[in-house]
């Protein structure tokens, strides 16, 4: 089982996708926890990469099509924003 906790901006450290079936209790900032599948944080992951990658003109594939100005640390994220009834 895997542990994350939330931190005072309501997001959590995801580094990388997790395996579909495992569980992962979230701790939130109010003391709640939540046990969801891997799967559901990886949709939440998903979707705060395109997020990410829109905010920052990057394309779909985490490319930049403009010049070369910035260095964008791998195009990922390393946060993700969660909160209580994510399972739902």
């Amino acid at each position: 089982m895997i542990h994350l906790k939330q931190d005072s901006d309501g997001n959590v450290r995801m580094p990388k996708r997790f395996p579909r079936t495992v569980d992962i209790t979230v701790t939130f900032a109010d003391g709640t926890q939540e046990v969801v599948k891997g799967s559901t944080m990886n949709e939440h992951y998903d979707a705060a990469l395109a997020n990410y990658r829109l905010q920052n003109n990057l394309d779909a594939k985490g490319f930049s099509r403009s010049p070369a100005t910035n260095i964008h640390r791998k195009n990922a994220v390393g946060f993700v924003p969660v909160s209580p009834g994510l399972s739902e």
